[in-house]
């Protein structure tokens, strides 16, 4: 099935399903341990052995020698694959740093041996009798070193990553009024609870991966291409998993190590990688330094703005593009947006939570209210004069459904924008200085091609069987709610089968697309069922009601479970007619925090989210997913940095202890407002993903307030007290 024209009314626009508040019907095997995680599961090979994997102890050179012999002689050992005596893995659209073999090395931590045994701490043990001797070669590994030699930047589509639009210099020169800062972001890490984890075992030459995994059929493939095996050998299976962030997309490590090591142990081998191996061999955000320019009118009226990013990766390609909003949020006839990346000898940065936006909403959005004091204007104000009828890059493009205005009103309204005082340092509450910010937000709403399939058994129970995965962002829940709507059953009677890569393919979790694509995949599976059960039953299945366990065409009814046992595929591809509109998620982020005067500490004390992401296939989820990625964005802001050691090129605080997350104690208060507008071009179910929306923005807005409650601007991330504490305001 194609959507190729936006849609009308249809079955869901009197949902009783879709669209409410909806406890996750994974919940249960969650909170009770019962959901069977990639490392956990014990059950699904027999005489499953440990493997420990051994990371490189420098960031660039070769390895000139590995003893391996102790460790092959250890108690408990089955199989020691080192580089030095295998031929590098193949690589993949998805991977830019080596993953495994050959002697050299291109990061710290680079996979260069894994060790199997019958007990994970014989393998441990054994892992630690390796002794590897290297060649050192120089690296370089900060990113103000190669920010003069970085490149124009390619886009996910190839494209280059630098648009123009009118004459900017000129325009800025003879601009009233005009900023020109610099802000910086640091390395960061996903730093999610389950670690990259993966049982492999081989049937012949067919090879089966539990593992955690947001991507099932990348993965897939991608595996197939680093192993030089033909893609339909494998299987990947993730129902379960953890967390990740956009650090689980790809085929890391722990994959490729389980599956050489249960090679040669002739037995499944199951790997976990340790904390430090998931900071500097897995994936990272990279740094940013961005320069904002804008000049203005007197009467707020954005004439020339300019954003430009320098970041740097491992292959000097695919940086973190931090101008990725910018071209999108405010009107200005006359621009400059460009993202610049350089060659760095550290671990490979890749997608993260929002990549580009997150970081970029940190520079763009503190660059406007900077912009907004030197004009006098109010914040929200400055935003909302701003506001473009089309898209500012494209003006023949129009937006699909835009409603950022409203976000800012109403949550100015909410927040009790009008108490704030303007002036900086003005409110104070006996030691605390007390301000407040705001930003705006936006996060584009792609859609990828997505199927499943839908059973329909004989006692009227319906199975969804689809490889979409549940990060813990609900996919369970919102796939049956879709399903349960489609069918007219109660939700109770509908079991969601995912992960898996023998079931059909979906979008997958990533990119904010996964919830509208996959819903929709299920929509056109359903479609394709309803069409089955009225042939069954001699009615016209398009035209039919579907409700409370029954199909109803006129004077004519009757119940599902008389069709008997049917199933249907469906496929959902999107018709170009999208690339007609700029399709994108909106929000507007309210933070009000007090700073300590005598000890710099900020706490944040609400937070708020006023959000346009289309239909809320469930609001429940929904806020959990967008507080959860405010949450995010005030680790960014306050605390979140991956220190680079740039003698040795590695992250040292590579763990939960050094690397430092917000707690419960940190978010005292936070509220979600959706707007539930419906966006009919996006899917038949008109409805975005959120999960992105609620980091790009409200770091901004926190840096904003901290400026607000202490006069002290802050441009290096994070704003931790070290760059603050000797310029605070004196109490009297």
């Amino acid at each position: 099935m194609e959507f190729n024209a936006p849609a009308g009314d249809n079955l869901f626009d009197n949902a009783k399903i879709v669209g409410k508040a909806t406890r996750r019907i994974d919940g249960p095997l969650k909170t009770s341990g019962l959901a069977p995680y990639a490392y956990e599961r014990h059950d699904v090979a027999a005489n499953q052995a440990y493997g420990w994997v051994v990371g490189s102890a420098i960031s660039k050179g070769r390895i000139k020698s590995m003893t391996l012999d102790d460790a092959r002689a250890a108690p408990g050992v089955i199989a020691v694959v080192a580089a030095t005596e295998h031929e590098p893995v193949g690589s993949s659209n998805f991977n830019m740093a080596p993953l495994f073999g050959g002697r050299d090395v291109a990061h710290y931590h680079q996979a260069i041996a894994v060790v199997v045994a019958e007990t994970f701490e014989q393998a441990r043990a054994a892992a630690a009798l390796i002794r590897t001797d290297y060649e050192r070669a120089k690296g370089v590994h900060s990113l103000e070193k190669v920010k003069a030699s970085a490149k124009v930047g390619k886009g996910y589509g190839g494209e280059d990553m630098r648009e123009t639009r009118g004459d900017f210099d000129a325009a800025y020169a003879s601009a009233p009024v005009t900023i020109d800062s610099q802000y910086t972001t640091p390395d960061e890490s996903h730093a999610m609870m389950e670690p990259m984890a993966t049982i492999a075992a081989w049937d012949g030459d067919k090879l089966t991966l539990w593992t955690s995994n947001q991507m099932i059929n990348w993965s897939k493939q991608a595996m197939g291409s680093i192993l030089k095996m033909p893609a339909e050998n494998i299987r990947v299976d993730s129902p379960y998993i953890g967390g990740g962030f956009g650090g689980k997309l790809f085929i890391r490590a722990d994959a490729v190590m389980a599956a050489l090591g249960a090679k040669a142990a002739k037995r499944p081998v199951k790997v976990a990688l340790q904390r430090p191996l998931i900071a500097n061999n897995c994936t990272h955000r990279p740094a940013t330094i961005q320069r904002l320019r804008i000049g203005a009118g007197e009467d707020g009226t954005i004439s020339a703005i300019a954003h430009e990013c320098w970041s740097a990766n491992i292959t000097g390609q695919g940086g973190e593009h931090g101008t990725a909003q910018t071209p999108k949020l405010y009107a200005g006839d006359n621009r400059l947006v460009a993202s610049y990346v350089g060659q760095i000898d550290l671990p490979e940065g890749n997608a993260m939570r929002a990549p580009g936006e997150a970081v970029g909403h940190l520079a763009l959005e503190v660059a406007m209210d900077e912009m907004a004091e030197k004009l006098g204007m109010d914040p929200v104000e400055f935003r909302i004069v701003n506001e473009p009828k089309t898209l500012p890059g494209d003006p023949s493009k129009p937006f699909s459904e835009r409603h950022l205005v409203r976000c800012l009103r109403e949550g100015a309204e909410r927040f009790g924008w009008s108490s704030r005082k303007a002036e900086p340092g003005a409110t104070r509450e006996g030691r605390w200085l007390k301000g407040m910010g705001v930003a705006a937000g936006y996060r584009g709403a792609p859609t990828q091609k997505s199927a499943a399939r839908v059973q329909l058994s004989e006692d009227g129970r319906l199975t969804v069987f689809t490889d979409m995965t549940d990060i813990g962002t609900g996919s369970y829940t919102i796939i049956a709610q879709t399903a349960a709507e489609s069918l007219g059953l109660p939700l109770d009677r509908v079991q969601v089968e995912l992960g898996d890569s023998n079931y059909p393919v979906a979008a997958g979790s990533g990119g904010q697309w996964g919830a509208a694509s996959s819903t929709a995949g299920v929509y056109a599976a359903c479609v394709n069922l309803r069409r089955k059960i009225g042939e069954a039953l001699g009615i016209d299945g398009d035209q039919a009601t579907f409700a409370d366990g029954s199909i109803t065409l006129g004077d004519g009814s009757a119940k599902l479970t008389e069709a008997g046992a049917v199933s249907a595929d469906g496929e959902m591809d999107f018709g170009k007619f999208q690339q007609d509109y700029d399709i994108g998620t909106y929000a507007g982020h309210f933070v009000e925090v007090a700073v300590d005067a005598y000890t710099g500490e900020t706490r944040v004390q609400r937070m708020l989210a006023v959000c346009d992401a289309g239909r809320i296939l469930n609001p429940l989820s929904a806020r959990s997913q967008v507080i959860g990625a405010m949450t995010m964005a005030a680790g960014s802001a306050l605390m979140e940095d991956l220190h680079v050691d740039e003698r040795f090129g590695f992250f040292v605080n590579h763990d939960l202890a050094g690397y430092e997350v917000p707690v419960h104690a940190d978010i005292p208060h936070q509220d979600c407002i959706f707007l539930d507008t419906l966006d009919p071009v996006i899917s038949p179910m008109k409805a975005k993903g959120v999960g992105e929306l609620g980091i790009c923005g409200p770091g901004a807005a926190i840096a904003n307030a901290s400026y607000n409650a202490t006069g002290i601007r802050v441009r290096e991330y994070p704003l931790t007290l070290d760059k603050y504490l000797d310029r605070l305001p004196a109490i009297a």
